[in-house]
């Protein structure tokens, strides 16, 4: 009994370090995968729109050559601003989710009137809206709660929100803001689109830093991959929580659940939650 006890023991063991040693191998080739699709995703998102300024710029440059009409000019002008401003969002995404894992992320916390964030992202995205055929709406209580929090930081996770559902939906369909007082007398705001929907296994990459539910270069819209995960976190900063249910064609409902008057913490005004940036579903 005690020469088998001993060689069921090693054989624990053996099995113990080969689990260890396969699960350690899987996550380094994960990472190795996750760090080639951000490097491929990081150098599309760039390039275009620094293509695009470099291209207008050097016509602009050539008026001499080739005169240009007031017109031509107001156009390109717009398409470089445009660009640039894309570009700058780009940056400013990486920038924010490195602050939030390294712990470097601040707040400028106060009394906000959520029902005005919310009204003013949804006017930012009606031209959008309208543009590509969709129907944006909001059923908004105007007494809402007074919340505590940056209203800067509210605001883009909100405009995330509703920009992430407006891509993901086709011509025709629509994207839904609904916003009242909660259960426990806080602020429940969920956006509900009727767009392309996603499995529980996608929602956990799409909450991923830099997941991209399609990574290929082939996928029909472009982004980041941080649109939710910087939301979550930012709404995990104020105290409250993000829920996503979904489902393959049937649309995505996104909750953002906000405590009634909550205070934000001096660990939460220094940095995000850790686990924040790099967990997935919730």
């Amino acid at each position: 009994m005690a020469e088998y006890s001993s060689l069921l023991a090693d054989s624990v063991l053996r099995h113990k370090a080969w689990f260890a040693e396969h699960t350690a191998r899987i996550e380094t080739q994960l990472a190795s995968t996750v760090k080639s699709e951000f490097i491929a995703n990081m150098s599309h998102e760039l390039r275009t729109p620094l293509n695009t300024v470099i291209g207008f710029a050097k016509l602009l440059g050539e008026h001499q050559k080739r005169a240009l009409a007031d017109a031509e000019v107001v156009e390109y002008a717009d398409l470089i601003r445009d660009a640039a401003t894309h570009l700058l969002a780009v940056i400013n995404d990486i920038l924010d989710m490195s602050k939030m894992q390294s712990g470097k992320y601040t707040l400028d916390a106060g009394e906000v009137e959520l029902d005005e964030i919310l009204q003013a992202a949804l006017a930012s995205f009606r031209p959008t809206a309208v543009e590509v055929g969709i129907t944006l709406g909001g059923q908004i209580d105007r007494h809402l709660p007074m919340v505590k929090g940056d209203p800067a930081k509210l605001r883009q996770v909100f405009t995330n929100l509703i920009g992430n559902a407006l891509k993901f939906t086709p011509p025709g369909g629509s994207v839904t803001i609904e916003a009242g007082t909660g259960a426990g007398g806080g602020a429940t705001v969920r956006v509900r689109d009727t767009g392309l929907g996603m499995t529980g296994e996608e929602i956990a990459v799409a909450l991923t830093p830099f997941g991209q539910v399609d990574a290929s270069r082939s996928r029909w819209r472009e982004g980041t991959g941080l649109g939710l995960p910087i939301a979550k976190a930012l709404v995990q900063l104020h105290g409250g929580r993000l829920e996503i249910r979904s489902a393959k064609t049937l649309g995505t409902e996104v909750t953002v659940v906000l405590p009634q008057g909550s205070e934000v913490s001096d660990v939460h005004r220094r940095a995000a939650p850790r686990d924040a940036a790099h967990h997935g579903a919730p």
